[in-house]
């Protein structure tokens, strides 16, 4: 069988921070599709669940696997809380990413993200992926090895151009020192600041393990980025994801001039619509992702020449997933009701992309709820690196307390209608900050336009599993002439 062929009709949304989490890739996987974690801000998830005293044991029993000596135990013995939190204690915090860390800052990051993976991995033989966010630039490098140690078969990459990254996939699978640059803003045309990851600092008592090359999946929202990075890239890429607008997390800005409808949306046109035609061309399987959540959708996308859909809507309200389970009840709920909305927020982000952010009660979708927090960036995920005074890199956050941004040099105009997407995200999956005060972060639901329709899904349940997704999706096959013509010509896929 051909590595086109052994391709999996459908990938389950990268969903972050830890929606996508181990459990829910592994139930997909285990299906035959491909399951897919997050990696965003995984550190951090990682050190709160030790913190909260790994209930089940499963993130000690993925340590015992890691394969460079003495990490495990160093790390539970900083992090590791046998009995968990005590009510009302703030969780510990690592140290925030920068330009260069230590190498014990790189080694928990590899951890998390060998975790994640090699869980998703336990007991079956599927295929499991890895999603990162190329805006989110300084942990990445230590988050792809981390996550081959531990045997991950595809990385998924969106929110920006990950130009580097198949170079640097090549590089990290052999144990060789990789670089990307790092985005600075206020540099000069002739100056460059890099990233740079070194797996040989790691590998002082033992020989490292043979690894494998993941195939590396770009999200793409147009046909001249596909096309660049097909011919331009550092290395190999082996097939795009196509997100369409309607998607939910970070969407990528219209392209042209920049409009917004009554409600404060970007406006998409033609323009930023992909030609899957020209996009054949290139030669590389292609998934459509946006809008995708349901078996005619996946009928469709086969018979546009693609290898299948991505899917992220219908498995985050799923029991697997990250989310926390009133919050999922909640939507489902409120879902019976009526279309539940959803607004593409063009300022929540400190990215400056477009955000999806479900508008439901109780989380910061309600303006008053966010305006009455303290703002705080004390992740700093989604810090920007600028050049300061006398050459050197600093780090500002949108989001962060106005005066602090803007006496680091960033426009006040900047700082309107931020949200700290970090320790929202981090609430939205029951891990959220307690402050001095005794204020808990609150969350921030994001999710695709599906979410509008998801009613068509449920029939007005409340609870739901990923395997009864996956069923509801290739569902199409069987009662569609396609599928049964697919299945007739014994198409492997």
């Amino acid at each position: 069988m051909t590595a086109a062929l052994a391709h999996p009709m459908i990938i389950q949304g990268g969903m972050g921070i830890g929606v996508s989490d181990w459990v829910l890739a592994k139930a997909v996987s285990m299906r035959g599709q491909m399951g897919v974690v997050s990696g965003t801000a995984l550190d951090s998830l990682f050190v709160r669940r030790l913190q909260d005293g790994d209930v089940g044991g499963d993130l000690r029993r993925a340590m015992e696997h890691f394969p460079i000596p003495g990490v495990s135990a160093e790390i539970l013995k900083r992090y590791f809380i046998a009995e968990g939190m005590r009510a009302g204690a703030p969780y510990r915090a690592v140290p925030m990413y920068k330009q260069v860390v230590s190498k014990v800052r790189h080694q928990l990051t590899m951890m998390a993200n060998f975790c994640e993976v090699w869980l998703a991995k336990e007991g079956h033989d599927g295929q499991v992926g890895i999603n990162l966010l190329t805006k989110v630039q300084m942990p990445n490098l230590g988050s792809l090895y981390g996550a081959m140690l531990a045997g991950v078969d595809y990385v998924l990459m969106g929110a920006g151009i990950p130009k580097e990254i198949p170079g640097a996939l090549d590089r990290l699978a052999d144990h060789r020192e990789a670089s990307i640059r790092l985005e600075v803003e206020g540099l000069e045309r002739d100056e460059a600041e890099y990233l740079t990851f070194d797996p040989r600092e790691h590998w002082t008592e033992v020989d490292p393990p043979l690894l494998r090359r993941p195939f590396f999946l770009p999200i793409i929202a147009s046909n001249s980025l596909a096309t660049m990075l097909a011919r331009k890239a550092s290395g190999r890429v082996d097939g795009f994801i196509v997100e369409g607008p309607t998607a939910g997390g970070h969407n990528a800005p219209p392209r042209g001039e920049r409009m917004l409808n009554e409600r404060g949306e970007p406006i998409y046109t033609e323009r930023d619509e992909v030609d899957l035609q020209k996009l054949a061309e290139l030669g590389l399987p292609f998934w459509l992702a946006g809008g995708t959540g349901s078996p005619e959708k996946l009928v469709e996308a086969l018979q546009a020449g693609a290898a299948g859909i991505q899917v992220g809507t219908l498995f985050a309200f799923a029991n697997e997933s990250g989310i926390r389970a009133d919050l999922k009840r909640k939507v489902l709920e409120e879902s019976v009701l009526g279309p539940v909305e959803i607004l593409t927020d063009s300022r929540a982000s400190p990215t400056g992309f477009p955000f999806k952010v479900v508008q439901i009660g109780g989380t910061v979708a309600s303006e008053p709820v966010y305006q009455a927090r303290e703002r705080v960036c004390d992740l700093g995920y989604l810090r920007t690196a600028y050049r300061m005074e006398h050459g050197r890199v600093g780090y500002r956050c949108a989001a962060e307390p106005v005066d602090t941004y803007v006496k680091k040099g960033g426009e006040l105009d900047e700082t309107v209608g931020r949200k700290c997407l970090c320790n929202a995200l981090m609430a939205d999956i029951g891990y959220g900050q307690i402050r001095d005060d005794g204020n808990v972060e609150q969350p921030l639901l994001t999710s695709g336009d599906d979410l509008r329709k998801i009613l068509d899904f449920t029939k007005g349940r409340v609870e739901y599993s990923a395997g009864e997704v996956v069923d509801y999706l290739l569902s199409g096959l069987t009662q569609s002439a396609f599928g049964r013509e697919m299945a007739g010509a014994g198409v492997a896929r």
